[in-house]
């Protein structure tokens, strides 16, 4: 069997221990070291009588040869700096969501791993729940039939973020999860996007995302930090049937309905008097494996490095959520006018 793989988590705030202990558990990695600017946090990470280094130095991180591959779990800003200096010392990245602030130091890291030949990839942990992996699957195989509309909504009593609104707080996972299940991954024709503020809090508490697909589909993203309810749930209606997850519900996550409005031929002369008709067949509720995603992240993030493959959310996949973030959020500067977002080569990285 090969060796374990060795890596250190960089960040140990809200999402680092949640690496740390996964990659800890993994049997392909062996954890190393957790840096933090905050030792006695990296050390409470960590824990007692343990082999794995404490370091509040990034740089003497990168420079230790048992280190295969870097986590980076900072705060958003630090993304690019920290994964660039890493790849230049030869590292894999993995990197929490967003890739970056923006698509130009997005587009840098993904031109910087490409020339490094290493692995860089976004943890966009949803991809890797056995829900979302069904969905793919039920999508490519044409069980749902074509796409005609998504809803998807994400709301609860939320933490208001100090550095960005609820659009690139809570959206990115939605995103990230239709870009995952989408055939060609996230790539609107168009969006659309209206927030509000009723708190005065100086940012958007509650927003709206429309996108439109070129196969015509229509999607609709809610996401709100006030609503006293927390609902996670997501609703994919195709030409053959329905599919329905709930992410809060363990006995029934994914439920497919074989349920649907039909019409009949359109005569254009006569188009008041088309026939409708509605189906009205069985629910199907498939079992699905309980399992934690970030366990099969980092199984994946391994899985890319040694087989030298492009992880399933790879920079490129970070970069077109943010691609559609960035319009969203031009949008909603002005009021919802439809922005274009920029497409993204998936061969190169590069923004067109």
């Amino acid at each position: 069997m090969a060796r374990p793989l060795g890596v250190a988590v960089i960040g140990a705030g809200y999402w680092g221990p949640n690496l740390a202990r996964n990659f800890r558990a993994h049997p392909s990695w062996d954890l190393v070291a957790v840096c933090d600017r905050d030792r006695g946090r990296a050390e409470k990470v960590v824990g007692p009588r343990s082999t794995v280094e404490v370091s509040t130095d990034i740089e003497a991180v990168l420079a230790r040869p048992d280190v295969d591959a870097v986590a980076v779990a900072t705060p958003a800003a630090t993304h690019a700096p920290i994964a660039l200096a890493a790849l230049e010392a030869g590292k894999h990245v993995l990197v929490e969501k967003p890739l970056a602030p923006d698509s130009a130091d997005a587009s840098k890291m993904v031109r910087a791993a490409r020339d490094a030949g290493r692995i860089l990839m976004i943890d966009h942990t949803y991809c890797y729940t056995p829900a979302v992996q069904y969905i793919r699957d039920a999508v490519a195989r044409g069980a749902l039939g074509r796409i005609l509309y998504i809803d998807s909504t994400r709301i609860n009593l939320g933490l208001v973020q100090p550095d960005v609104d609820v659009l690139w707080d809570l959206a990115p996972h939605d995103l990230s999860i239709l870009d995952a299940v989408l055939p060609g991954g996230l790539a609107p024709t168009r969006v659309s996007a209206v927030g509000s503020d009723p708190l005065g809090a100086g940012k958007a508490c509650v927003a709206h995302l429309t996108l439109d697909t070129r196969e015509g589909a229509s999607i609709h993203v809610s996401v709100n930090w006030l609503s006293p309810t927390k609902i996670r749930q997501t609703v994919i209606g195709g030409t053959h049937r329905t599919l329905v997850w709930d992410d809060l519900d363990p006995a029934r996550r994914i439920s497919v309905h074989d349920r649907g409005v039909q019409i009949g031929p359109v005569d254009p002369e006569r188009r008041r008097e088309s026939a409708v008709s509605y189906r009205l067949g069985d629910i199907t509720v498939p079992a699905l494996e309980e399992r934690e995603a970030l366990a099969a992240m980092v199984g994946e993030f391994a899985a890319a490095i040694r087989e030298d493959r492009p992880p399933r959310t790879d920079g490129v996949a970070g970069l077109r959520v943010l691609s559609v973030l960035e319009a969203a959020s031009a949008s909603a500067a002005d009021h919802g006018r439809p922005v274009r977002p920029r497409h993204v080569n998936a061969e190169n990285g590069e923004m067109e």
